[in-house]
């Protein structure tokens, strides 16, 4: 089957129209279980992987996957990147770590722009394909693994603006009426304490919720921030790719790629998604310390207001800066008490529920406690895709990855443009960052141009106010 984007990208929709579609979509899920021309059932057949994106993320997905073995045969077959080192270097430690379980030679290792192709073609129907390059590419991807018959892992965040969210919503319908098993990235949906804290939530140990915090702020990490390309070396392309947390079109930047976590748990602890975002953000520090200017998109602080639709309040500060105070936690408030939501991290151990509106130790009510072997949340959900797909039960994450992606670029764009933004406004933004990232190369044109100064566009508040840069 060959999936018309053209048509998907033209499709424009609201929250509330996506919203009611869901039981609509549970009823075409459930008659689609024959459609798929492969299942592994439990423990007779093994299942092949092959891993798109050999980055640190990548690698440990990777791990991740091949952990399962304890629930049948599992091994990796094929991998793909646009940088060999990195390609070579992940093999490397994944061979050394579980040799039995790797099976990549030399002609299954690609490289290059279209590898992705190739590596899934070394599957069969009802495999898994890894995909954790920058999530510029999730789309495109996501769209040939769904014509292969292929169950998918991908990393968050899974899409950037508007145009690419809504073709993540139509693919995700298409992945579902071929049964195909898709897992997010979101790991925190799958941490037994976070879980267990949104069960008590729900059944109102807190009380309503009132007001939800979040917060990640420490010092500059991953490609955060960007000195000008090296004169004589690496292509504008790779050079994007390579450092992609500072481009909006590859990662969503800084904003969408470190915070989407607690974004997403939070709003999963609420049961709704924001319909709005105000927030304030700006770029203090535009030169390293040795002088040199930085010219990513990245502001180095946000601090957003979300509101649902009841009125509820949910605040989420953001901060890369060197020397400041550092926290990294979320909080949720009830009119009953309140809950430590991850107490380090984006799902660190353990949650909490406390009487009054102080986490102090003399007034918790309620502390997780998590058995040894189900404490990783990276592993748990690879436990519970691989146990989907052994099985054949409904498990597709890829609506709710969207959701989550497109909740996160919602803050990011009010404080880019200065404005307060809708989640209808983000969805139906014609703003594509890389409409033409199929055929990218890796001698370009890039997706972000520079000037004559070697300058990229960056946000512009007040200034730009439709548009982020």
């Amino acid at each position: 089957m060959k999936i018309d984007m053209k048509e998907i990208s033209n499709s424009i929709t609201t929250r509330r129209d996506f919203m009611k579609t869901a039981g609509k979509v549970a009823a075409v899920t459930a008659l689609a279980g024959q459609t798929l021309p492969f299942v592994h059932a439990a423990g007779s057949d093994t299942i092949q992987i092959a891993l798109v994106g050999c980055g640190g993320r990548g690698t440990g997905a990777a791990m991740d996957a091949l952990a399962t073995n304890r629930l049948g045969p599992i091994k990796l077959v094929a991998m793909a990147d646009v940088f060999p080192n990195r390609l070579r270097s992940s093999y490397n430690d994944i061979s050394r770590s579980v040799p039995k379980q790797v099976d990549v030679p030399e002609d299954r290792r690609f490289v290059g722009f279209d590898a992705y192709k190739k590596a899934m073609d070394c599957l069969k129907p009802g495999d898994i394909v890894i995909f954790a390059t920058p999530p510029g590419f999730r789309w495109l991807h996501f769209t040939y693994a769904i014509e292969k018959g292929l169950n998918v892992f991908m990393e968050k965040p899974i899409t950037v603006d508007g145009p690419a969210t809504r073709r993540l919503l139509a693919l995700a319908e298409e992945s579902k009426k071929k049964n195909l098993k898709v897992g997010v990235g979101l790991m925190s949906r799958h941490s037994r304490a976070l879980q267990e804290l949104y069960k008590r939530i729900q059944d109102g140990e807190i009380g309503d919720i009132i007001l939800e915090r979040g917060y990640r702020v420490h010092g500059p990490v991953g490609s955060f921030a960007s000195p000008p390309r090296p004169a004589g070396g690496i292509s504008e392309v790779m050079y994007q790719v390579q450092r992609f947390h500072s481009f909006l079109w590859a990662s969503g930047g800084n904003y969408s790629d470190f915070y989407i976590h607690i974004i997403d748990h939070l709003a999963w602890m609420k049961n709704a998604w924001p319909v709005k975002a105000m927030a304030f953000g700006g770029r203090h520090y535009r030169n390293s310390p040795d002088g040199t200017p930085y010219v990513d998109q990245n502001f180095d602080v946000y601090a957003v207001e979300y509101t649902y639709e009841d009125g509820t309040t949910f605040v989420f500060d953001g901060r890369c800066m060197t020397g400041c105070s550092e926290i990294y936690s979320s909080y949720i408030h009830g009119s009953k008490g309140m809950a430590v939501a991850s107490k380090s991290g984006d799902c660190g151990l353990p949650s909490a529920i406390y009487k009054g509106q102080k986490p102090e130790r003399g007034n918790v009510l309620w502390e997780s406690k998590v058995n040894p072997g189900e404490q990783n949340p990276y592993r748990n959900e690879w436990v519970d895709l691989v146990n989907a797909i052994r099985n054949d039960q409904p498990y597709n994450e890829a609506k709710r990855g969207a959701e989550a992606s497109l909740v996160t670029s919602m803050g990011r764009m009010s404080a880019h443009t200065g404005q307060v933004i809708t989640f209808d406004q983000i969805l139906n933004s014609t703003h594509e960052f890389a409409p033409d990232i199929a055929n990218i190369t890796p001698d370009g044109p890039a997706p972000l141009l520079v000037d004559a100064k070697g300058r990229y566009p960056v946000p512009q508040p007040g200034i730009i106010t439709d548009r982020e840069y």
